[in-house]
C-alpha cells in the first residue's frame, strides 16, 4: 500500500466505514454494559457505588487520557494509532469478558478505556487526510458524529437482549470480532500519515489523571462512606490542588496536550460546555434510569434495552440535522435546542414512581434522544471546523473528552445526590415500620454498599423482608427523582451560558480562527 491518500470515491466510502465502526463501538461500550449492571450486582454482591465504578473505570479512563492520545497519534502517525487503540481496546473487552471479580472487571474496563482514548482522536484526523474537499469533510465528520451517537444510542438497546440470552458477559465479548474486523480492514484502507514531531505533556497528563480520579473517587463514595471519612477528604481537597494546577500547567506548556487558548473563542467555549453537560445529563440518566426500569418497575435486560430504542432512533434522526443546522445556521440554535429538550426530558421522568406506566413517561425518551443528537454532533462540528488541520485531533479530543468526563461526571454527581438522598429515606421507612434505630441504620448502610439483596442479610428479614424492599425501591425512586432535578437545573444553566455565548450567532459561526501568534505550535 502506498502511504498517500485514496483518491475516488470507494475508498475515501470505505475508509470512513472502518473510522466509522470502530468509533461506534468506543461509544457502544459507554452504555451498553448499564443493561448488565443489575446481573453484575447480583453475582458480585454490588451496591451502587460499586456499580458506579463499573462504569466509571471505562469513562473516567477514557476521558483522562483522550488528549494524551491525540499526541500519540502524531508521534505514531494517525493509522498506527489507531489500529494501536483498536488492540488495547479488545484486549480490555476480553479481560472483563473473563472477569471473575470486580477488581478484574474494573481492570478490563480501564484497559479498554485507554485503548478508546487513542482511537477515537486519530480517526478524526485520519478524516482530515482521506477528503480534502471542506464540503465532503464537513458530511465525514457528520457521519462520525452519527456513528458515535448510534454507537451512544444503541448501546442499552444491544446489550439487553445480550445480557438476556448469554449473560452479561456477552457485552463485552461483542467487541472482539468486530474490532479485529476493524484491525484487519485498517492498513488497507486508511492512509499512512506520517508521523509528526511532538512533545508529550507528562506533567498534565498526571495532573489530569490525578485531580478527575480523586474528584470522581470523592463523589462516588462520599454518601457511602461519609463526607467527613479521611480518604474522601483528601480526595477532595487532592481534587481541588491538581485539577486548577492542571489547567495552569497547560496554559505554561510549551507544548501541552490541552490548548486552554481553545476555549477564549465563543464558539468552542460555548461547544465544550454544551457537550460536558449533555453528557452529563445523558450518561447520568442512563445509568440510573436503566436500574430504576429492571429494579423498580420490573422490565428484563431486552425490555430495558427496548424501553431506549426510540430514545436511540431519535439520536440517528437528530444527527444529520445537527450538522445541516450547525453548517448553515451557526452552533447556537442546535445547541440550546438539544440542552432545553435534554433538560424537559429529565424533568418529566422526575415526575415518575414505582407504579409508571409505559404510557406515561414513553414519549420522553424521544425527547431525549432528539436533544443529545443535536447537542453532541453540532458541538463536534462547530468546533472542529474553526480548528487548523495541525489541531484537528486536539480538538476532537477535546470535545470527547468534555463529553466523556461529562458522563462520569454525571453518574457519579447524580449518584452522589440519590444515594445521599436515598440512605435516609431508607432509614426513616424502616423506623416508621418498628425497626429499631440500629438495625435500621445498619439496613441502609448494607443496602447502599451491596444492593437490594442485602435486606435478607439483616436481622430484619423474614417477615419484614418483603416491606425491607419496598423501602429500598421507594427510597432508590426518591433519591432518583432528586438527582434528575438536578441534572435538569444543571442543563438549563448551560442552554442560558450558550445563549449568552453565542449572541449574534451568524456572526459567531464566521469568526475567524485564533490568530497564528496566539497558536501554541508544536516543535
Amino acid at each position: 500500500m502506498n502511504g498517500s491518500p485514496a483518491h475516488g470515491r470507494a475508498r475515501p466510502l470505505t475508509a470512513l466505514a472502518v473510522v466509522s465502526c470502530a468509533v461506534f463501538m468506543a461509544m457502544l461500550d459507554n452504555l451498553a454494559v448499564n443493561n448488565a449492571l443489575p446481573r453484575v450486582g447480583a453475582e458480585m454482591g454490588l451496591g451502587v457505588s460499586g456499580l458506579q465504578w463499573v462504569v466509571a473505570a471505562y469513562t473516567l479512563t477514557f476521558a483522562a487520557c483522550l488528549l494524551s492520545g491525540s499526541v500519540l497519534g502524531e508521534r505514531l502517525g494517525q493509522r498506527r494509532a489507531f489500529v494501536a487503540g483498536m488492540l488495547v481496546f479488545c484486549a480490555g473487552s476480553a479481560c472483563s469478558a473473563l472477569a471473575p471479580d470486580w477488581a478484574t472487571l474494573v481492570a478490563g474496563r480501564v484497559v479498554q478505556g485507554i485503548g478508546a482514548a487513542v482511537l477515537m482522536p486519530a480517526s478524526m484526523a485520519l478524516l482530515r487526510h482521506v477528503f480534502a474537499d471542506p464540503v465532503r469533510r464537513t458530511r465525514a465528520m457528520g457521519v462520525r458524529g452519527g456513528a458515535a451517537g448510534l454507537g451512544v444510542a444503541l448501546g442499552p438497546t444491544i446489550g439487553g437482549p445480550l445480557v438476556d440470552a448469554f449473560g452479561w458477559r456477552s457485552v463485552m465479548w461483542i467487541n472482539v470480532p468486530v474490532g479485529v474486523a476493524v484491525v484487519l480492514l485498517a492498513p488497507r484502507v486508511l492512509p499512512r500519515v506520517p508521523p509528526a514531531p511532538a512533545r508529550w505533556d507528562p506533567a498534565g497528563q498526571v495532573l489530569a489523571v490525578t485531580g478527575l480520579g480523586s474528584l470522581i473517587h470523592a463523589l462516588v463514595q462520599g454518601p457511602v462512606d461519609g463526607w467527613t471519612a479521611p480518604a474522601v477528604l483528601a480526595t477532595l481537597a487532592l481534587a481541588a490542588l491538581a485539577l486548577p494546577a492542571f489547567v495552569v500547567a497547560e496554559y505554561r506548556a510549551p507544548a501541552p496536550m490541552l490548548d486552554v487558548r481553545l476555549l477564549r473563542e465563543r464558539v468552542p467555549a460555548a461547544a465544550s460546555l454544551a457537550c460536558f453537560t449533555a453528557g452529563l445529563g445523558l450518561f447520568g440518566s442512563v445509568f440510573f434510569l436503566t436500574l430504576y426500569l429492571q429494579n423498580v418497575l420490573g422490565w428484563s435486560a431486552t425490555g430495558a434495552g427496548l424501553v431506549f430504542l426510540t430514545s436511540s432512533a431519535f439520536i440517528v434522526l437528530a444527527a444529520p440535522a445537527a450538522g445541516a443546522l450547525a453548517a448553515c445556521q451557526g452552533a447556537r440554535l442546535p445547541l440550546m435546542s438539544g440542552l432545553l429538550l435534554c433538560a424537559v426530558a429529565l424533568l418529566g421522568l422526575s415526575r415518575y414512581d414505582r407504579y409508571a406506566a409505559y404510557g406515561g413517561y414513553g414519549w420522553l425518551l424521544p425527547v431525549l434522544g432528539a436533544g443529545v443528537g443535536l447537542t453532541f454532533v453540532s458541538a463536534v462540528i462547530a468546533a472542529v471546523q474553526r480548528a487548523s488541520a495541525s489541531r484537528t485531533a486536539m480538538t476532537s479530543a477535546l470535545m470527547d473528552t468534555l463529553r466523556e468526563l461529562g458522563g462520569v461526571v454525571g453518574v457519579a454527581a447524580l449518584g452522589a445526590i440519590l444515594t445521599g438522598r436515598m440512605r435516609p429515606a431508607l432509614y426513616e421507612r424502616a423506623t416508621a415500620a418498628g425497626v429499631p434505630d440500629g438495625l435500621a441504620h445498619d439496613l441502609a448502610g448494607s443496602v447502599i454498599r451491596h444492593g437490594a439483596a442485602a435486606v435478607l442479610d439483616t436481622p430484619a428479614a423474614g417477615p419484614m423482608a418483603a416491606a425491607g424492599r419496598v423501602w429500598v425501591e421507594e427510597a432508590f425512586v426518591d433519591g432518583l427523582q432528586l438527582a434528575l432535578r438536578c441534572g435538569a437545573l444543571v442543563l438549563l444553566g448551560a442552554a442560558a451560558a450558550v445563549a449568552l455565548l453565542l449572541r449574534g450567532d451568524r456572526a459567531a459561526a464566521a469568526e475567524p480562527s485564533l490568530p497564528p501568534a496566539a497558536v501554541t505550535r508544536r516543535p
